[in-house]
């Protein structure tokens, strides 16, 4: 098992220097502090840790989180008690008898997790979703072009409380606000952890939910986040996270890319040929056959949708579904 512990003064000289290199947005003061170099190296291929200027922003209190809960749609807001296993699934932990504002009011000690998904749905939130995202997109860009569907998931979770075994659609980066955490990561490449049938499964929305086995631990590189630190999750890396001895907030910001989407329906398509009896490649083996995949599958769910039929949306994501 690889531990990767870092304090602030191991990562940034301050919380004011500004990092080598490092582009900015003219006239607003920078958010985010992204080390380019690891930023070329590791996106989409292996999680890496930034730093971000958001512990303590207003936005961020108890009593704001209230009122953004309950400005959103209920459906947007969902939560349950904290004493869960690894393995459980996402929201099949006990339910609690508190309404939203308890449960915030009460965090500290009443054995919550919490997420508010879509938090971009609020102007204020859109705003600050936006200005970390067109930083973040200064070093996407030139890698991997076309950020869309930015996303915003802001999590607040009760000491020592379990967000369970899963995966995210999506590129993925969390920022801690408050208190501390520890996440288990995976190589989102490690077939012995994460089957291609599984992804297809995921993606085509036939089974959200990934197994997790105690043997995969071994596996797994360990970061544990202070306020200030973020953590980049490459798209479907397997994870989990137990919080600290305080009250958590994180902000998670993710968004997508043609090249992202790209995969997801080629893992929808091959979901469908192995559903004929099929055998197929996984994304990457041809390029052509991906192509082939891609526009065939869109079209022939364009042709269902059109009839009247369903076919697999392949969202994913935890809370949306978000995870």
């Amino acid at each position: 098992m690889i531990h990767m512990r870092f304090a602030k003064r191991d990562l940034f000289t301050s919380d004011d220097a500004p990092t080598p290199g490092q582009p900015g947005l003219p006239g607003l003061p920078r958010l985010l502090d992204i080390d380019g170099e690891m930023f070329r190296a590791g996106f989409n291929r292996v999680p890496f840790l930034i730093r971000h200027h958001l512990a303590g922003h207003p936005l961020f209190s108890l009593q704001r989180l209230i009122e953004l809960a309950n400005r959103l749609p209920e459906e947007k807001v969902k939560y349950n008690g904290a004493d869960i296993s690894i393995a459980t699934g996402l929201y099949e932990g006990p339910r609690t008898e508190l309404s939203v504002r308890e449960t915030i009011q009460q965090i500290e000690e009443c054995r919550s997790w919490m997420v508010i998904n879509n938090v971009e749905l609020d102007p204020e939130y859109r705003q600050l979703l936006d200005r970390c995202l067109d930083e973040v997109r200064l070093f996407s860009e030139p890698i991997d072009p076309g950020m869309f569907r930015r996303e915003g998931f802001i999590f607040i979770s009760s000491p020592g409380s379990v967000t369970p075994f899963h995966m995210d659609p999506e590129y993925n980066f969390l920022l801690q606000i408050r208190g501390k955490k520890q996440i288990s990561i995976w190589n989102s490449g490690d077939r012995s952890v994460l089957s291609e049938i599984t992804l297809e499964r995921y993606f085509s929305d036939v089974d959200r939910q990934i197994v997790f086995k105690e043997e995969y631990q071994q596996k797994a590189t360990i970061f544990e986040l202070t306020p200030g630190a973020g953590l980049h999750f490459p798209m479907a890396a397997p994870h989990w996270v137990r919080n600290g001895d305080e009250v958590s907030v994180s902000f998670s910001i993710t968004f997508r890319t043609p090249a992202s989407e790209r995969r997801r329906v080629v893992y929808c398509a091959n979901a469908d040929l192995r559903g004929k009896g099929l055998n197929p490649g996984p994304p990457g083996a041809s390029a052509f056959r991906d192509l082939a995949k891609y526009y065939g599958f869109r079209a022939r769910s364009g042709i269902k949708r059109a009839l009247g039929g369903h076919g697999p949306s392949g969202s994913g994501r935890l809370g949306g579904q978000k995870g």
